[in-house]
């Protein structure tokens, strides 16, 4: 599977109006990971440390001059190194104010651009095709720079390769509609050209290479949405004549009618690739998406819609995507875990209790139970037995609808209608297929409902979330839509299986929730194993003796003045006011707290949702905190331990929402008379927290250091060794 997490803004883009050309001119790696050199597209040179979204230095070029191709970091000599007006190579260093008191140094020909590797010398490419390394052109700036490539050939894209410990320097010219690659070694000094097969004199609109098995491998993205790769052996020796490299079709992207203008594809490793300027398969014309797709199995993995113009430029670095669009420039952190069938079907299995804010849990293959297939069974498990009975129905049915004519019966037929033949795709569908047809179909159903009030095929919409072949981004009216409708069923599964739910989407799902009245979830099911565990929560449970409870998960009451901040301590004959009430009762009812546990498992970004929890009223907020103690409480007696429920929200989880709800309103919250014991309750079990962390690091201090003991040598055969920990 392969994922893409929440992005940031690097930096924002002067970009005029209505401008198709980006005003990004290259970005490069700088010293480490998080930082890069980004170039505009005429003057400036900036350094950003990426984790702090800020510049950390700004270099331009006098008025008049221009920026001919990216600056580069030497990781040798820790300087920049950048080419104005095409001849002038310029030196420089952090320190350095003044971009015209650095060193500069004019060659004899056009500089097409400089490449730099992680500890390695750069290089440098002339329009001509001739390359040198920078040492030895700053030598002799004025030496003789050959010409390379014939009269009408030009560059179209440069790269440089670290492979067998030297490096090759790669470029692709066109000459009348004919692709040629050149290869440059230095150890020995040669040169290599092939001709890249092609049935069309078309240009690729992108172009990228990664050391693959010891060859170098050329991924090259063409108009029509095919992606095709090459491979060329880095130990291959110069010959005279020009030889054809062969070219296999990697991946052809579903784009529509029409052609692609502003794209970019790079590969991630050996299975995923990501490409940018491509419309999802699943939205409509006109939305430019940044995806991951699967080589090996020809399957989406994550997308991301990108709002403005996209520029047809895409950068990775060290497990970040760098992308410019409309006037900002964003950075999207990605994952890429091996790749597997079962993975790329969304069929690979979770070990444990996850806690990744990233992915939804997904099914093994073989976690399909043998039953009738009853909504009793479990909602996570229904779409299985379900797609089985359908399968069952369909025996009797000649031939399924294709995507296009189920759409437009969507738009007319009746709900059992719908669901029937919806069905029957199901069945006869590939999940390779489904993947790429459920986000129309679902945003289809969506579509008529919000028109037609009395529409509202709820089954229907139940078997598209649970193909696993949806998410938010793919039909982003679906959960409003079952909240509007009151369908809180449907609502669980969304909050279940869509990994990328906007936090003001999470917020608004909250709010729903909190402020309905317990008797309105009554009468809905939900999934078994979520309400068994709430049910679990919910049975009375008597409290231990006080020496016992004491020890629990390191709720330990304070004694004499230790560890006691200002929480007044009670006298001994009486109830301590402030100490966790291990018998209360859950403040809101069985179903409600169900669905709010869905909540609390979403994924977020803690700096996004602060600002829509705001959004809720003191009343929700304190009805919030109090069940978040009510969970903490439940959890201090370790009845979780003997419940089997894979939907349960963790402890760590609980902490991090009554930390989020302070922050978001801390004065509000002081100043409210009503929440004075709710946060001294509060103040209680967070400094209980912190007390059991600070006592677990110290047992895992004892045991690194038991670790590290050597073990005595003259033992014999029988001993006693006693260790003391300190």
């Amino acid at each position: 599977m392969a994922a893409l997490y929440e992005g940031y803004t690097l930096c924002g883009l002067a970009v005029a109006q209505n401008s198709p050309e980006s005003v990004i001119q290259g970005l490069e790696s700088d010293r480490d990971d998080d930082h890069v050199v980004v170039t505009d597209s005429n003057r400036s040179v900036t350094v950003y440390k990426v984790s702090d979204q800020k510049p950390l230095g700004s270099w331009t070029v006098k008025q008049g001059q221009t920026l001919t191709c990216p600056a580069v970091y030497n990781t040798q000599t820790q300087e920049y190194v950048a080419v104005v007006d095409s001849k002038i190579i310029r030196v420089w260093k952090d320190d350095d104010i003044s971009f015209d008191k650095s060193f500069k140094a004019t060659v004899s020909a056009d500089v097409y651009r400089v490449h730099s590797a992680p500890n390695s010398e750069p290089v440098v490419l002339f329009c001509r095709g001739a390359v040198r390394l920078l040492d030895s052109l700053l030598a002799a700036p004025q030496q003789f720079i050959e010409d390379v490539l014939a009269e009408e050939e030009v560059i179209r894209w440069s790269t440089v390769v670290t492979a067998d410990n030297q490096q090759f320097v790669l470029f692709i010219t066109e000459q009348k509609g004919e692709h040629l690659l050149y290869m440059q070694k230095f150890k020995p000094n040669c040169l290599m050209k092939y001709r890249l097969d092609s049935e069309t004199s078309v240009t690729p609109l992108s172009f990228s290479a990664t050391l693959k098995d010891g060859c170098i491998s050329l991924l090259y993205l063409y108009p029509d949405g095919c992606v095709y790769q090459s491979l060329v052996q880095v130990r291959d020796t110069a010959v005279e004549e020009v030889r054809s490299l062969p070219r296999s079709l990697l991946l052809k992207l579903p784009i529509g009618e029409g052609e692609l203008v502003s794209a970019s594809a790079v590969p991630l490793d050996e299975a995923y690739i990501a490409v940018v300027g491509v419309p999802h398969p699943s939205a409509g014309a006109g939305k430019d998406y940044l995806c991951i797709w699967n080589t090996n199995f020809q399957t989406l993995q994550a997308g991301k819609e990108m709002a403005g113009r996209i520029y047809g430029q895409l950068w990775c670095y060290s497990g970040k995507l760098y992308v410019p669009h409309g006037k900002v420039l964003s950075v999207i952190p990605f994952e890429c875990q091996k790749s597997s069938l079962a993975a790329a079907l969304g069929k690979l299995k979770q070990s444990g209790t996850s806690e990744s804010k990233c992915s939804a849990p997904v099914l093994s293959w073989n976690a399909v139970p043998q039953g009738d297939g009853s909504q009793s069974q479990g909602m996570v498990w229904g779409v299985e037995t379900r797609r089985t009975k359908s399968g069952q129905k369909s025996k009797s049915v000649s031939s399924s609808l294709t995507v296009d004519q189920l759409l437009e019966h969507i738009k007319t037929a009746s709900e059992k209608d719908i669901q029937k033949e919806l069905e029957t795709f199901l069945t006869k569908t590939g999940q390779p297929e489904l993947q790429l047809a459920a986000g129309c179909l679902a945003s289809e159903l969506v579509t008529r409902s919000q028109a037609e009030p009395t529409f509202y095929p709820q089954k229907a919409l139940m078997e598209l979330v649970f193909t696993r072949c949806l998410c938010y981004s793919t039909c982003p009216d679906l959960l409003m839509l079952t909240l509007e409708k009151k369908d809180y069923s449907l609502c669980q599964s969304c909050l279940q299986l869509f990994p990328d739910i906007p936090e003001a989407v999470t917020c608004a799902c909250l709010k729903t929730i909190i402020s309905a009245p317990d008797a309105e979830f009554e009468a809905i099911t939900l999934e078994p194993d979520s309400v068994f565990f709430m049910e679990s929560l919910l049975q009375t449970v008597e409290p231990e003796p006080e020496e016992e409870t004491q020890r629990q998960n390191g709720d330990c009451p304070p004694t004499g003045h230790e560890d006691n901040c200002e929480v007044p301590t009670s006298p001994p004959d009486k109830p301590k006011e402030n100490s966790l009430d291990l018998g209360q009762s859950c403040p809101v009812g069985l179903h409600k707290a169900v669905l709010i546990n869905e909540v609390l498992q979403t994924p977020y970004s803690d700096s996004f949702l602060v600002p829509h929890l705001k959004d809720l009223t003191v009343s929700q907020v304190i009805l919030f905190l109090q069940y978040l103690q009510f969970l903490y409480v439940r959890y201090s007696q370790d009845v979780t331990s003997q419940i089997p429920a894979l939907r349960s929200p963790t402890l760590a989880q609980i902490m991090d929402w009554v930390c989020l709800l302070l922050d978001a309103h801390f004065t509000v919250l002081v100043m409210a008379p009503e929440a004075t014991n709710l946060l001294i309750a509060l103040q209680k079990f967070v400094k209980a927290q912190m007390k059991l962390y600070s006592e677990l690091g110290k047992i895992e201090g004892s045991l690194q250091a038991l670790q590290k003991t050597e073990e005595s040598k003259d033992i014999g055969q029988y001993s006693i060794e006693v260790i003391e920990l300190i």
